[in-house]
């Protein structure tokens, strides 16, 4: 046992668990590496400003849930909560919206950070994998999204999710719902805090999940009622695109997300076997927050995906992945010299592309007659003086052996051996 232990909210990925996350993660970039886009990578922190004007200052995750701090030469940084903000401003300091056809396509995985109640699908350390299209005003572009999405988890073996569907209007339409939401919720009972965030985003009010706030928003307008012409005819192309192509959503009017910065269409995964945290991922339209943070107008949509809970997922459905044997080879060597010849091998298979492990630590392998590895006298040469090659999942080759050691990481399953002597 250490004297340390895994801060609390986070926790260890460890074999052979990790191998199921590893899948996931793969399957979600899988089709995205088929569509174009290209892998960014990002830091783990950021200047806290970025987040500020980019995901919102009223939002829970700035005013409380983010991992801010101040370095020794006075710089005010924070460990990420969320991609979208890094990505965007990675691709705009590198200028690629100015290196050739936009929308420029980009996807990353990575581990954020926010400082949260503990609990069963909400870490304060997670994973995501992540797209973003920077630069396009597209209905086909939201829709390209949520079919790569939808058919990540539909690889996996996914199938009891539920996509949620809603617009959020742009800057015209939404300014004057905003003041008629911002209307009904002053003739509300709302505590300080609640009353206050309704003056900076009412929208963000609308995503409270407490009881007491839900049973006073009954009644509250709908910002589809609110719809200006253009985005009404937006949000319907992209209700048309993903039912051609045969995907399953759900209008919900009540879907504003957490995020500040969504416009036009937004979006969320959830799963019904997750309990109240149900969401496992989700999206959205942010036309306006490249210039939040002080870049050009470059209307944007992407999306995140939670690795963390789509496992869990798979786990409230019962789905199993198929995750292959670590190695495909491991060899055992039955003495010193059959070590040394046996190295060889492995290190030839290993370039030949054969997934190949090596007993380690001076541990062989002995006969049932003589478990000591030696040969006896009288004996003649003993099998210490050969080597063994265990291939997972067969049965002996000529002039092999069964046995029934199992290395870490490999399958259950007959094994086979192939023993020679070391000089041939």
């Amino acid at each position: 046992m250490s004297t340390f232990q895994a801060p609390k909210g986070t926790y260890d990925l460890l074999p052979p668990n990790s191998a199921t996350y590893l899948a996931v993660r793969e399957a979600i970039a899988a089709p995205l590496r088929n569509s174009g886009y290209g892998y960014v990578e990002t830091p783990g922190f950021e200047n806290v400003e970025l987040f500020a004007r980019g995901v919102g200052e009223s939002t829970d995750i700035v005013s409380k849930e983010m991992y801010a701090f101040e370095t020794k030469g006075g710089d005010r940084l924070a460990l990420r909560p969320e991609g979208t903000a890094s990505v965007l401003r990675a691709a705009l300091e590198g200028n690629l919206h100015k290196a050739g056809n936009l929308p420029v396509k980009l996807w990353y995985s990575g581990s954020y950070y926010r400082y949260e109640r503990p609990q069963k699908g909400r870490y304060r350390h997670f994973s995501q994998v992540g797209a973003e299209a920077i630069g396009a005003e597209d209905p086909a572009l939201d829709a390209e999204l949520i079919i790569l999405a939808d058919d990540a988890y539909r690889s996996l073996g996914l199938r009891n999710f539920r996509i949620l569907l809603n617009s959020l209007g742009d800057q015209e339409c939404r300014p004057v719902y905003r003041a008629a939401l911002q209307d009904f919720l002053r003739g509300l009972d709302l505590d300080e805090d609640t009353l206050r965030r309704a003056e900076i985003n009412p929208l963000r009010v609308l995503d409270d999940k407490r009881d007491a706030v839900q049973q006073q928003l009954v009644g509250a307008p709908l910002l589809r009622d609110y719809l200006c012409d253009a985005c009404k005819a937006y949000h319907e192309e992209v209700r048309e695109l993903l039912n051609a192509e045969g995907v399953a959503y759900e209008d919900d009017p009540k879907l504003v997300r957490g995020l500040d910065y969504y416009t036009r269409t937004t979006f969320e995964f959830v799963h019904d076997g997750l309990g109240s945290q149900s969401a496992v991922g989700g999206g959205g339209r942010y036309d306006g927050l490249s210039e939040m943070i002080g870049g050009p107008a470059l209307p944007s949509v992407g999306w995140a995906l939670g690795v963390d809970r789509t496992v869990l997922a798979l786990e409230a459905e019962g789905v199993t992945l198929d995750i292959p044997s670590a190695t495909s080879v491991f060899a055992v060597p039955l003495g010193e010299e059959a070590r040394r010849v046996l190295f060889r091998v492995v290190t030839e298979l290993r370039r030949s592309g054969v997934a190949t492990d090596f007993s380690y630590g001076g541990k062989g392998l002995s006969p049932p007659h003589d478990r000591g590895g030696r040969a006896g006298p009288g004996r003649g040469p003993g099998p210490a003086q050969g080597h063994g090659v265990r291939r997972p999942g067969g049965g002996p080759r000529r002039g092999g052996r069964r046995g029934r050691a199992r290395a870490p990481g490999l399958t259950a399953g007959s094994t086979r051996y192939v023993r020679r002597r070391p000089d041939g």
